[in-house]
């Protein structure tokens, strides 16, 4: 941790707001949404099917406006957006622990995604921009602070549990309320990249579409993030059917996140001494890919627990390794790819892909786990996952040799 709180003071005031920012964003989040599905259940009395449909609504009202997201970063700054993509969770998030109307369920789940698509590509576009020449090493703190408010904020929620769901919703807001007046106080505004006569939104959407390296690399890093989110559906479903049950499920979180607060800033320094971005990016890819072997060839073994837990263990730290080597190095890829003008378009069409790809993702993975158990194939499932993590490094490493990955570029042309 010494060295990551070195690299943190050597950054300038933006970047360090940005990073607290990410870290309150995310303690407030989990704070509450690994607790709302019983909630809506339990307390508000909701079917399944209509706990399905605000969970969903919220995950497209993120996933699918991103790049309205990123365009209004581009047009307006970055600043406004992340202000109001704070202030609109916070209304959300009380909305959530003030009401069991269903029709206000959806409008407060249309607000918290909404206000994630404003924040999001906002603030990695503003931190890509300050950084300059150090985006991989900003890249690599912003993660530290993301993984530590995955892991406080479910701490924090359990804990306030016990005086009632409610609270836990007013103090998720009260959290995304002084995070508004966080950025409206210290973080600095800056400049609109499309200012004056800016192009139509159209054509920059059509620029940033037409770009073919950039929907390549986005394409080919979609199965990274598929990969990425067996850690909330395949490996918990692994981990309950070994028998390590609920506290299984959450160590498993808790190793994932432990080992990037401690890791991410290490590892970054050792692969940016070694390799270039686009090989980090492969390598870390590829790590993703491999991370399952373990548990496919442990499929079939007759382990008694806690052994058999084992292998979902080493997924795990192999799963965080490899997201720890390609992170930084992915995220400062796009903003080169971007240039000057897109940043927050190429990151909100960038986070839209990377939607489309962990839906693929989870219903392939779905589809194989039934698969597995129907037919006794037990190692389909991770034996799938790892060969699309393979075949993604594979992709990424013609790419890389094509169209050199990482090196700052102009943008295209307008289309």
């Amino acid at each position: 941790m010494t060295g990551t709180l070195r690299q943190f003071r050597s950054f300038g005031r933006p970047i360090q707001v940005l990073q607290v920012n990410q870290a309150g964003i995310n303690l407030g989040f989990y704070m509450l949404m690994p607790y709302l599905a019983h909630h809506l259940s339990a307390g508000a009395g909701l079917a399944a099917w209509a706990i399905g449909l605000v969970l969903g609504v919220r995950n497209m009202s993120q996933q699918g406006l991103f790049l309205i997201g990123g365009t209004l970063s581009d047009r307006l700054g970055p600043k406004p957006l992340i202000m109001a993509g704070c202030a609109l969770r916070t209304l959300g998030f009380a909305l959530f622990g003030l009401t069991t109307s269903l029709p206000l369920l959806i409008v407060a789940a249309v607000v918290t995604g909404f206000a994630g698509a404003l924040f999001n590509p906002a603030a990695r576009a503003y931190l890509a921009a300050e950084a300059g020449e150090r985006k991989v090493e900003a890249f690599a703190v912003f993660n530290v602070f993301y993984q530590g408010g995955i892991l406080l904020g479910p701490v924090v929620g359990v804990a306030l549990l016990d005086v009632g769901f409610t609270a836990v919703c007013l103090a998720a807001a009260g959290i995304f309320a002084a995070l508004t007046v966080l950025q409206a106080v210290h973080l600095p505004a800056r400049r609109a990249h499309a200012e004056g006569a800016a192009p139509p939104v159209l054509r920059d959407w059509r620029q940033a579409f037409g770009d073919r390296a950039f929907v390549s690399f986005a394409a080919a890093m979609a199965a990274s993030y598929a990969l990425s989110y067996q850690m909330y559906l395949g490996l918990p479903l692994e981990v309950q059917r070994l028998g390590g049950g609920d506290a299984g499920v959450t160590a498993l979180y808790v190793v994932s996140a432990l080992l990037g607060i401690a890791g991410q800033v290490r590892v970054t320094s050792w692969c940016s001494a070694r390799w270039s971005r686009g090989r980090a990016v492969t390598r870390g890819m590829a790590l993703m890919g491999l991370s399952f072997l373990p548990v496919a060839a442990a499929a079939h073994l007759p382990l008694p627990p806690p052994w058999s837990l084992l292998p979902v263990a080493a997924c795990v730290v192999l799963l965080t390794a490899g997201t720890l080597v390609a992170f930084p190095f992915e995220m400062a890829t796009i903003a080169d790819m971007a240039g000057d003008r897109l940043i927050g378009t190429y990151y909100g069409l960038y986070n839209l892909l990377s939607g489309v790809g962990i839906l693929a993702g989870n219903l392939l993975a779905g589809a194989t786990l039934d698969a597995a158990r129907a037919w006794g194939w037990a190692s389909l499932p991770w034996l799938l996952l790892a060969g699309a993590g393979l075949a993604s490094a594979a992709a990424l490493r013609r790419l890389d040799r094509r169209a050199r990955l990482g090196e700052p570029r102009p943008a295209p042309a307008p289309a």
